[in-house]
């Protein structure tokens, strides 16, 4: 199949002669062979619902992420507790797709309810890296990143974000990937992992893609209390502005301990900023050194209460009743989750616990607060931040297969804190290091989408010639 852009995709499906079958058609059979080489799929959609309404992006291939829900189209979270589950709903950002004309082609593989870096603790498929299959995609998006990769048509991947689940397999892919201010995509049918720190957000081939599809999924949603009532915006129309005269900031902490090649690459798009314009400061952030702790405190405190829920009566993982409740509530638990979400429950557990819920999880709160103060004074005389997605190119599963859990935890160190302000962040490529792609993450304040999404442009424009 020829690879058009999205762009260029759309303009053609609007025509009348659009042969819609045959175009579905390629497209699940691609789907089929890509699953077989790379396996970025959980689920594939055989039978696409053709949607009447033509809309804003007609016809458009969407892949979701398997933590949010599609009415009548299996939704596991990665996990084997909500194995053959199956919505009776649709999540809001599927609705607002499917409304401008989207196909939803298939459910993505992701860590199992977002708990990983690598999309290695997926009970599923796990995805292989395109550029080199003896390597991870990233995670806990990499199905999405995966598949945005190897696709042969026109895509969009919607997936989401908690510490860095986006920008992380956008990255080690070499894919554009989109995370929003918190609250300005509706949560509604989203499997949570940490309340107060999902994203639903977006993965590209380019940032027109991710711009694109954010002006579809934003908005304010009612059914979610923590939507932001904020006027729908065309993001697209930010992407042409001019960005002479901007100003970037560049953290020094952002560089510290990262591949030496990879800051090179880094500073390279960093000139590459300085020649279309945008002038750049080096600046401190000395806080950033406790966003992570902090980060995995309320993260996993969050997370313990949110899968309280699966107990094998309502929905997912069922086994046989004997024994009494808590008997049965165990079971399911031990056999359903994996190990990874078991230790997120009891760390959770254990700071939530009231000897030593000041000492952890309050503290914590606390220091998100002074974080988010810290870069608001930076946004003050700034309007954006500059540094590298990730301090690592995407590793060999044998070699994070050797890694301690702290030692995973570690590889968000610069995703983190971003993610734990609620600020929107884009992670583009910006280079290559032996032969693997480096991301240059961009931070934006809150709200400022339009900003970092122009910035982003404009770079890959120039990156490109």
């Amino acid at each position: 199949m020829k690879v058009r852009s999205v762009r260029e995709f759309l303009e053609e499906a609007k025509s009348e002669s659009f042969d819609l079958d045959g175009f579905l058609e390629k497209v699940v059979r691609s789907c089929k062979k890509i699953q077989e080489e790379y396996s970025p799929f959980i689920t594939i959609v055989e039978k696409p619902s053709k949607s009447k309404n033509r809309g804003k992006l007609p016809y458009l291939p969407i892949s979701v992420k398997d933590n949010i829900c599609t009415k009548g189209i299996q939704t596991t979270a990665g996990s084997k507790i909500l194995e053959g589950y199956i919505p009776p709903f649709d999540a809001t950002c599927v609705e607002n797709v499917l409304r401008e004309g989207g196909l939803i082609i298939g459910k993505t593989a992701m860590d199992e309810f977002g708990f990983g870096t690598f999309t290695t603790n997926c009970y599923y498929s796990i995805p292989k890296n395109p550029i080199d299959k003896r390597r991870v995609c990233g995670g806990s998006s990499g199905g999405a990143a995966c598949l945005t990769l190897a696709a042969d048509f026109p895509h969009i991947a919607i997936a989401q974000s908690t510490g860095g689940s986006i920008a992380c397999p956008s990255s080690f892919t070499g894919t554009v990937g989109l995370t929003p201010t918190y609250g300005l995509v509706s949560r509604f049918g989203l499997i949570d992992y940490a309340n107060s720190l999902d994203k639903i957000g977006c993965i590209g081939k380019e940032v027109y893609d991710v711009a694109l599809l954010l002006s579809i999924i934003a908005g304010y949603d009612e059914k979610d209390s923590t939507s932001i009532n904020k006027e729908k915006t065309d993001y697209t129309k930010f992407l042409e502005e001019n960005v002479k005269g901007l100003k970037v900031a560049i953290p020094r902490e952002y560089f510290e301990g990262v591949d030496q090649e990879i800051s090179q690459r880094v500073w390279d798009g960093i000139k590459i900023l300085e020649r279309i314009g945008i002038e750049y400061e080096e600046v401190s952030l000395p806080l950033t050194r406790y966003a992570l702790p902090s980060y995995y405190i309320i993260a996993m405190a969050e997370a313990s209460t949110n899968l309280a829920k699966f107990c094998g009566l309502r929905y997912g993982l069922s086994l046989e009743l004997k024994g009494n409740f808590n008997e049965y509530f165990s079971e399911v638990r031990e056999v359903g989750f994996g190990e990874e979400a078991k230790r997120r429950v009891m760390l959770g557990t254990f700071v939530r616990m009231a000897g030593y819920r000041d000492a952890y999880y309050l503290k914590a709160l606390k220091v998100r607060k002074l974080i988010i103060n810290e870069f608001k004074k930076v946004f003050s005389k700034f309007d954006a931040i500059v540094a590298p997605t990730m301090p690592i190119v995407a590793p060999r599963f044998e070699d994070v297969e050797k890694l301690e859990p702290v030692e995973v935890y570690m590889m968000d160190v610069l995703t983190v804190p971003p993610e734990l302000a609620g600020l929107p962040n884009i992670s583009i490529p910006c280079g290559y290091v032996r032969n693997l792609p480096v991301g240059m993450h961009l931070i934006g304040d809150h709200f400022q989408e339009g900003k970092i999404l122009k910035i982003a442009y404009n770079f890959e424009r120039e990156w490109r010639k």
